[in-house]
């Protein structure tokens, strides 16, 4: 949802009304976010009844900062956790780009033996059909001769 000031003609703006801690409150926001304005609401009164229902009726006022003040507490875990997973994942990416480095590497090695051993056959395939003047071998004959 994006908060921006609501301008008395601006079009993209909708009413909500929503009941938080018994009071009902009329809300702006943009079209199409009224259901995720409605859940934020309905989350936030439930919260307010949870903490009356463990400490009792302390002030609604005080009620609604300790509310707002378990979300602030959920959202800086969830901001550390996000940072972590953030760390690891560009450890990860990293391990990826070394990995793919290292397979680079292992098949450029395997493609210079592969090639140095086809020269080396290619030799030895020369010098079997050459004969020790310098000459072919001839065929043999029928007979074997």
């Amino acid at each position: 949802m994006t908060a921006k000031p609501r301008q008395p003609s601006d079009p993209t703006m909708t009413q909500v009304a929503v009941t938080i801690n018994g009071r009902q409150f009329r809300m702006s926001c943009e079209d199409g976010q009224e259901a995720h304005l409605r859940r934020l609401a309905t989350d936030l009164d439930k919260r307010i009844e949870k903490l009356r229902t463990e400490f009792g009726e302390i002030g609604d006022t005080r009620l609604t900062v300790m509310a707002a003040l378990t979300l602030a507490d959920e959202l800086s875990e969830m901001n550390d956790k996000l940072r972590l997973v953030d760390e690891e994942l560009g450890g990860l990416q990293n391990a990826r780009a070394a990995s793919a480095e290292h397979a680079r590497a292992t098949q450029a090695a395997v493609a210079a033996a592969l090639n140095a051993a086809a020269e080396r056959i290619e030799g030895i395939t020369r010098r079997l059909n050459e004969s020790p003047s310098g000459a072919k071998s001839k065929p043999a004959g029928p007979d074997g001769s």
